[in-house]
């Protein structure tokens, strides 16, 4: 008798463990029928990057993407890998407001680091978890073009001035002809942040800032910026889910967004007023959060549009 009873309430809870999986799936119905044809650009870095276990996790996620009718198109960071081999090479870093100072030496270092293992380690997880990726840089078929940024900071006499970041760059064309290929190959593309500009000069490019540039360019209904954050925090360090584009200027004016998040913040408004659909900052950190960002009412993250619904 306790061994029937013992085999009905497991019965019991496997069905409702299936019932669990069944209401799940209905609920992504209608964001498979909103999102199918739809072009998703990712941009990935940050601990989801350098956690194994959360590294198969993303390229799982992104082949499901696709397999759904949606087109990721991957944009990748690589900070502290760079940092590891200048380290290695025996090449100081210096930072100067959170940017690389980027001289000929480095670049090449930044390029064979960014275009070369990085790119290589997330086309392969892709591929191994059953897509089909393909590996460029910016500088392929003349994707982001792109010029020197001229950053601007304020000495202690408040007087504003450029600051030399040598071999940065920031983009001011992206030409989508090679992504425009790949999507209708069905192919993944996972870019690295590089620049091209004049006579063939490599420019190092923020990944938030080359995402949110391709985003634009080629008419994102999505722009995903995987962090180490859980989204924009309001004064009481709770999480707002939805701001418009207007309030989150206000939160930036106001001090509830500072310090780094006010670049990737910036980088959401430029791709909305692009005409990006809606831009998200959301945890990395969390298993599974494109998925449930892409099919779930509550999402994982902060949401950012030109205006809220």
């Amino acid at each position: 008798m306790a061994s029937k009873k013992k085999t009905e309430s497991k019965n019991i809870f496997e069905i409702k463990s299936l019932l669990r999986t069944a209401e799940t799936l209905t609920e992504a119905l209608p964001y498979l029928q909103e999102f199918g044809g739809k072009t998703f650009v990712i941009k990935y870095g940050g601990h989801a990057m350098g956690d194994e276990k959360l590294a198969e996790q993303f390229a799982s996620d992104i082949v499901l993407l696709k397999q759904v009718g949606i087109n990721p198109v991957i944009v990748h960071g690589g900070g502290p890998q760079i940092g590891a081999m200048l380290k290695q090479m025996k090449i100081e870093s210096v930072f100067i407001d959170g940017l690389r100072v980027t001289d000929k030496r480095t670049v090449e270092i930044v390029e064979m680091v960014l275009a070369g293992s990085i790119n290589k380690e997330v086309v392969t997880a892709i591929n191994d978890a059953g897509g089909t990726a393909v590996g460029i840089s910016g500088k392929d078929g003349n994707l982001i073009q792109a010029r020197k940024l001229k950053h601007r900071r304020k000495t202690d006499s408040n007087i504003e001035k450029v600051v030399d970041l040598g071999f940065v760059g920031e983009p001011y064309a992206v030409n989508t002809t090679v992504l425009d290929t790949l999507a209708s190959s069905h192919m993944i593309p996972v870019i690295a942040p590089l620049g091209i500009g004049a006579n063939g000069t490599t420019f190092n490019i923020n990944a938030d800032t080359a995402a949110g540039a391709i985003a634009g360019a080629i008419g994102a209904t999505r722009l995903l910026m995987l962090t180490d954050v859980v989204g924009v925090l309001d004064k009481k360090g709770d999480l707002i889910t939805d701001i418009s584009a207007r309030e989150a200027r206000a939160l930036i004016k106001n001090g509830t967004i500072s310090g780094g998040m006010i670049p990737k913040i910036e980088t959401c408004l430029n791709a909305v007023k692009d005409g990006v659909e809606a831009s998200v900052i959301m945890d990395g950190r969390v298993p599974h959060a494109l998925l449930l960002e892409t099919f779930t009412e509550h999402g994982a993250g902060t949401m950012i549009r030109s205006k809220k619904s």
